[in-house]
């Protein structure tokens, strides 16, 4: 029981408070880690893919920092039992559109990660941050969420070869009878049939399953060793890499602001998504200690940057730990404690996540990236089909997201697009006046740019 809490405890995280216990704490932080801890093997695999020179152990070791100093900082600034680690979506946009379309260093691209973070943080402790909030309708918001999420399974099916390229018809279906591709159906497969079941942790035993089928199949070789201690040469390729100046010389504002915009609503959309489930909110829907929340998430993508990955957010995984009864910071200094835990494991998840002919077509990843994007692509819901104004400025930002392989430019048009319908409609007073200013710099964005 939470009186029996040791004293520390209780007085940082106010158990008896929250109507809560050691123990109960402990099963939820566990649980809440099992559901992200496929971050550790994905999050390499996508930065890697157009960054080689960041090897994969340097930003396996940099994401599990990231996750554990961005976690403790959610546990003991703002005692919620959210986790945090490097964002899917963020990640796929440094990697491919960033670093791989725009032929930005990478370097410089984590310079412009860490810009963003100390925006977040300066729009934190100002209302700056209620204003972009209130600004972005849920529309807006739900169609970038789930463009992502397309965008991210479309990665997969090209990393698994499920998805191949074709003169005729841009894509086609891949050749079944490569081992690569089986795996990765395999590998969809197996995750989706343990989700199916209720499985807590599914991507993450799904990919470890994979791993092994693939192993059996003749694909990747077996880890050298189980256990080994983290070496800090291990991490030199990235930590500390960043190039600030270099991000602040090319005027990023493009850059920069979609790091930023997807970072701070993906936060709040999980905030208020966890806080609702918990029953955190306050009698008016407020989030009670919101302030420290998302500066632990701003202070989180500085720290994580600077460790070599990268933009930090808060997880939506975190609800799984919320549901077994974790309802303090203690949850979250578990899921902390987990990762740091498993940078002893680094040869066995780099054995397993690096399965195939190469890191960047591994299709173990491969198939973790197709489930979790249609996880993503949930956010649907959330706009209004019934209304074309909405409506088709949210499709063409959904559509274009994977179509142009760039989440920027699919974010940039749904904010063009939105307030030109709501002009045509006769309905400009519904958008608020910061989109129009935003619609005008992007739409010089695609003059000039």
């Amino acid at each position: 029981m939470a009186k029996n809490a040791p004293g520390f405890l209780e007085r940082q995280f106010q158990l008896a408070a929250n109507g809560t216990d050691v123990r109960t704490e402990i099963v939820a932080g566990l649980t809440t880690f099992l559901t992200m801890a496929y971050i550790i093997f994905v999050n390499p695999g996508i930065v890697t893919d157009t960054a080689p020179e960041m090897t994969f152990q340097a930003v396996m070791i940099g994401t599990i920092a990231a996750a554990a100093f961005s976690t403790i900082l959610m546990a003991f600034l703002a005692n919620y039992p959210i986790a945090l680690a490097p964002g899917m979506g963020l990640n796929a946009y440094f990697a491919y559109t960033v670093v791989g379309a725009m032929g930005v260093p990478w370097q410089t691209a984590l310079g412009a990660v860490f810009i963003s973070g100390v925006v977040f943080i300066v729009l934190t402790l100002t209302r700056v941050r209620e204003m972009i909030i209130d600004a972005v309708p849920a529309s807006l918001k739900g169609a970038i969420g789930a463009g992502i999420g397309l965008f991210i399974a479309f990665i997969g099916l090209k990393n698994g070869g499920i998805v191949v390229s074709d003169p005729a018809t841009f894509v086609a279906l891949g050749d079944f009878s490569e081992p690569g591709t089986l795996l990765a159906v395999i590998g969809v497969v197996v995750t989706g049939a343990l989700m199916a079941m209720g499985v807590k942790g599914s991507i993450l035993f799904g990919i470890v399953i994979t791993a092994v089928i693939g192993m059996l199949m003749g694909i990747g070789q077996k880890p050298a060793a189980i256990v080994q201690l983290p070496r800090f040469a291990d991490w030199a390729p990235v930590f500390g890499k960043l190039d600030i100046l270099g991000a602040l010389r090319l005027g990023f504002f493009e850059v920069v602001f979609a790091f930023l915009f997807v970072d701070l609503f993906d936060t709040v959309g999980t905030l208020i998504g966890v806080s609702k489930q918990g029953g955190f909110l306050d009698k008016d829907g407020r989030l009670p200690r919101a302030k420290d929340a998302l500066l632990a998430d701003a202070i989180g993508t500085v720290g994580g940057s600077i460790f070599g990955t990268p933009t930090v957010t808060s997880y939506i995984e975190s609800a799984a730990g919320v549901a077994v009864g974790g309802k303090t910071g203690l949850t979250s200094l578990v899921v902390a404690i987990c990762f740091l835990l498993s940078l002893l494991f680094t040869p066995v998840i780099e054995a397993i996540a690096t399965a195939g002919t190469a890191v960047a077509t591994s299709p173990v990843t491969a198939a973790a990236l197709i489930v979790v994007g249609s996880l993503m692509v949930r956010a649907v819901t959330d706009v209004k089909w019934d209304d074309p104004t909405e409506a088709l400025p949210a499709f063409i930002s959904m559509l274009a997201m994977p179509l142009t392989y760039s989440i920027a430019t699919g974010i940039s048009l749904g904010f063009v697009l939105f307030p030109i319908f709501k002009l045509v409609a006769g309905r400009g007073k519904e958008v608020h006046w910061l989109l129009y200013v935003l619609a005008a710099l992007f739409i010089l964005r695609f003059i000039f740019l």
